[in-house]
């Protein structure tokens, strides 16, 4: 009997992998551009951190509503499409049987091996079958909108609690660079960690969260310092 090998392949990861690096990186740029901003319009210490608070708050809600409607979208239409396919087994089983071969031949195996192929894998399980080759879903890849959502919330307010601490220790003369290098710097370690963990090339992923990161926080901070030049 042949054993099933343990290797497990980063595709695994994506769900939850995707949701919380954006997660972690909407915290850092949007909070940290939200208290360079205000920092630079020259407002208050007390005031820049009640700012950094409320974005952070704010941010991780949206974040885990916006998840959790995005994917349950997907998720509403892998069930719709799993729905149709398993009308279409059970009113038309000889055509799907065709056209699962057929998914086989164009991947590379003879008519005859598409169809036995086709045949033992219809009378193991036909709709995971389907699922799986005619429409691309798999457990590994199907859409989890509250892992999403719990995910993009927990590493948001993550990301956001990095510029905020900053805050309480910097003295308000010093936000404005400190909070921007911070920043870049925690961006630099999450496009690092991002990289290690979905086997992705590291300088790639570091450079384009950090370019993003710092075109925010430029344009925020001239944003501040202009209405603040303007009070």
């Amino acid at each position: 009997m042949l054993k099933r090998h343990s290797e497990r392949h980063r595709t695994d990861r994506i769900g939850w992998l995707r949701a919380a690096v954006l997660g972690a990186n909407d915290g850092i740029v949007s909070t940290a551009s939200l208290i360079v901003g205000v920092a630079a319009a020259h407002t208050p210490q007390s005031e820049v951190l009640v700012a950094g608070v409320a974005g952070l708050v704010a941010g991780a809600m949206s974040m885990a509503a916006g998840e959790y409607v995005s994917v349950s979208s997907q998720a509403d239409t892998e069930r719709a499409d799993l729905g149709r396919e398993r009308q279409e087994l059970a009113t038309d089983a000889e055509a799907e049987l065709k056209e699962l071969a057929a998914i086989y031949v164009e991947r590379g195996l003879e008519p005859p091996l598409a169809q036995q192929v086709a045949e033992q894998l219809t009378a193991h399980n036909a709709l995971a079958t389907h699922a799986r080759d005619e429409l691309g879903i798999s457990d590994n890849l199907s859409a989890k909108p509250v892992q999403a959502a719990f995910a993009s919330a927990a590493t948001f307010a993550v990301g956001a609690a990095l510029p905020l601490v900053t805050v309480l220790v910097v003295p308000a003369a010093l936000l404005v660079p400190v909070v921007s290098g911070g920043a870049l710097v925690f961006l630099t370690l999450l496009g690092i960690v991002a990289a290690r963990v979905g086997g992705a090339p590291v300088l790639k992923s570091a450079a384009r969260v950090v370019f993003w990161g710092a075109l925010a926080l430029g344009l925020t901070a001239g944003v501040g310092a202009l209405f603040g030049t303007v009070a």
